[in-house]
């Protein structure tokens, strides 16, 4: 079975054996046949200069006396005609030197000679006699024959033509067997060619056969497959190199859209758990008021209460994810060159206000130049801040908020001392609705969107962030912005 249907695949005209070798044999058979013919006209020419040249030697070595009593010219000399020996298929004629045509001998079964115009024998009277001078045509019964003109002189006078034709049937027969040799050759080229050509070929797709294996492979579901870049043919390696870039970018996407579809998921979990919980808890508030605490004026201000808080939790949980949108889609950044101390001494009676009892330190350099937007950098500071101070101690907790100059930007950091965050952690500690603990920041109504938002508009900034931390050590947060652009004094002075 494996074998007939590998026979049914070679064989298959769309299969690229069958086509490689289908082709080679069709191109050697043409110039098979190119050749056959031009050894043909080759040879033909050959068989009859030789021919003809052989019929001149004949011609020559008769005695010149032969040839003067054969025009029976009136020298004293016996007109008694002398024996020729030619060829049975050849004829002999004289022409005067008046054109007049003379049959002198006839071969077997010969028809009249053929004749020439005047003006075709004048001039082949004045070609030298050791040129060969010969032509083909037909004789009045239609056969080709082979017509040789040798000029004929007596006694140094110009007396005519000699005219020897033949027949070139057998010269013909001769070329047919050669060209039949030659097409037998050439068939058992073809076929040897064929068999020769078969394991070659079968070695050199060896490579493309096990790329095509490979991909049917990668096809069933393992993306994981690759294809060897290196099997000794520049054009497969090429393919497999530029194949393999194109499996893993595809595995890339498969990957990254796997993990969209997961962050979708628990994103849309997340928020429905968010909303979820201050729903039920007015919920519950408003079966009670409807159960008749609303009578009580006591129990009605708690519920209220209770209510106006959670409702102002689901109006920032909105807000954060509002601007969450904006930040995915298009953030429209105020940037301008800044000094970002007086970001953060504008928002430090804030700061200390928000920090309670905990000691917080700000350590500013004498000028932390960047390229920021100044209200989205106040919302990037308060959000690294509240984080660092749900996770201090209320009285024993240390904050410090510190600015520095690095090569190509400003770094501004927030450290505590607090419970620190484990390494587990880390990578999804800015992944949206992503809790380390999460009854220790529901506690303070959050809903593990702030470092979300803060990776946003760093991002948009063009920036960084990255975190330092090891459980009870406390936490780092820090954020590298572009540096400000200088000014061009020089331009500017000489442009005054």
């Amino acid at each position: 079975m494996k074998a007939a249907e590998r026979l049914r695949r070679f064989i298959h005209p769309g299969s690229l054996r069958f086509q490689l070798l289908s082709r080679s044999l069709l191109i050697l058979a043409a110039l098979l046949m190119l050749i056959g013919v031009f050894q043909y006209l080759v040879m033909q020419q050959f068989v009859y200069e030789n021919k003809a040249e052989s019929l001149k030697s004949q011609i020559s070595s008769f005695p010149r006396e032969t040839w003067q009593l054969l025009t029976d010219r009136d020298d004293g000399v016996s007109g008694r005609r002398p024996m020729l020996f030619l060829p049975a298929d050849a004829s002999l004629a004289i022409i005067d030197a008046n054109g007049a045509i003379q049959a002198v001998s006839m071969g077997d079964k010969m028809a009249d000679p053929p004749e020439l115009s005047p003006e075709e024998y004048q001039a082949a009277m004045n070609k030298s006699r050791k040129e060969v001078n010969y032509r083909v045509m037909n004789d009045s019964d239609g056969e080709e024959q082979l017509l040789v003109l040798q000029p004929l002189e007596w006694k140094g006078q110009m007396i005519g033509l000699i005219q020897v034709n033949t027949s070139t049937k057998p010269l013909k027969e001769m070329l047919a067997s050669q060209l039949l040799t030659f097409l037998s050759l050439s068939v058992l080229a073809l076929i040897g060619g064929m068999i020769a050509f078969l394991p070659v070929l079968r070695r050199t797709l060896i490579p493309l056969s096990n790329m095509v294996h490979t991909v049917e492979r990668i096809d069933a579901g393992n993306l994981a497959e690759r294809i060897p870049s290196r099997q000794g043919q520049l054009e497969i390696d090429r393919l497999a190199l530029s194949f393999n870039g194109m499996l893993e970018r595809l595995e890339s996407s498969f990957e990254a859209e796997k993990e969209a579809k997961e962050q979708m998921r628990r994103f849309v979990a997340d928020a429905s758990h968010e909303l979820r919980t201050p729903l039920t808890s007015i919920h519950g508030f408003l079966e009670v008021l409807l159960r008749g605490a609303m009578h009580q004026p006591e129990q009605l201000r708690k519920a209220l209460i209770s209510m106006y808080g959670e409702s102002e939790r689901i109006n920032k949980l909105v807000q954060d994810l509002l601007l969450l949108a904006k930040l995915d889609r298009a953030p429209v950044m105020e940037l301008a060159d800044g000094d970002l101390n007086r970001v953060l001494r504008e928002l430090e009676p804030q700061l200390r206000l928000l920090a309670g009892q905990r000691h917080v330190t700000l350590a500013l350099t004498e000028e932390a130049k960047g390229k920021y937007d100044p209200d989205k950098m106040k919302q990037v500071v308060l959000n690294l801040f509240h984080n660092a101070v749900q996770h201090t101690d209320q009285v024993k907790g240390d904050i410090l908020i510190l600015t520095e100059t690095v090569p190509g930007g400003v770094e501004l950091t927030v450290r505590d001392n607090g419970t620190g965050i484990g390494k587990r952690h880390l990578p999804h500690l800015f992944d949206r609705f992503y809790r380390s603990e999460s009854s220790r920041t529901r506690k303070y109504g959050g809903a593990g969107l702030g470092l979300s938002i803060t990776k946003s508009i760093v991002d948009a900034h063009g920036g960084s962030i990255r975190v330092s931390s090891a459980e009870g050590q406390g936490s780092s947060f820090i954020v590298t912005l572009p540096a400000a652009v200088p000014p061009l004094h020089g331009y500017v002075e000489g442009h005054r």
